[in-house]
């Protein structure tokens, strides 16, 4: 199951709509919604994100949310190490092929070292320079 399939699934049970009226609704099959919310299809599209908003109603916060998790969603992710340090391949080789047997207590440290990385990140002072040239 991906983040956004999961919390399409929610939201449909929370409110008690039915699969096959939601899918008529977004112009997609039930088999196509059902997959969908079980992981087994690619990443949902631009309009269809779209119409699961407009479906339910949702807009600003849980909007950006619900977007955000359609963009983490792709089952297959491929992973772009060239260039990088022989350590980062190597994680990401071993992420692919262990991945499925980490417990839920695993997969939410992993997620907590990245999460403390983006904020790091995004806390991280400016360079002047880097100030300057935007100018």
């Amino acid at each position: 199951m991906t983040p956004f399939g999961e919390r399409v699934r929610q939201l449909r049970q929370e409110r008690r709509r039915m699969l096959k009226d939601m899918a008529a609704h977004l112009g997609v099959s039930s088999a196509y919604l059902s997959a969908l919310e079980r992981g087994e299809r690619g990443k949902p599209t631009w309009a269809l994100i779209q119409g699961v908003l407009q479906y339910f109603h949702i807009i600003w916060d849980e909007a950006d949310e619900l977007t955000r998790l359609a963009d983490l969603s792709d089952p297959k992710v491929k992973i772009d190490t060239a260039g990088g340090d022989p350590k980062a391949t190597l994680l990401a080789n071993r992420l692919a092929r262990e991945i499925r047997n980490l417990s839920e207590a695993e997969l939410a440290d992993m997620l907590a070292i990245l999460d403390s990385a983006q904020n790091r990140d995004r806390r991280a002072p400016v360079p002047i320079q880097a100030v300057q040239d935007a100018v």
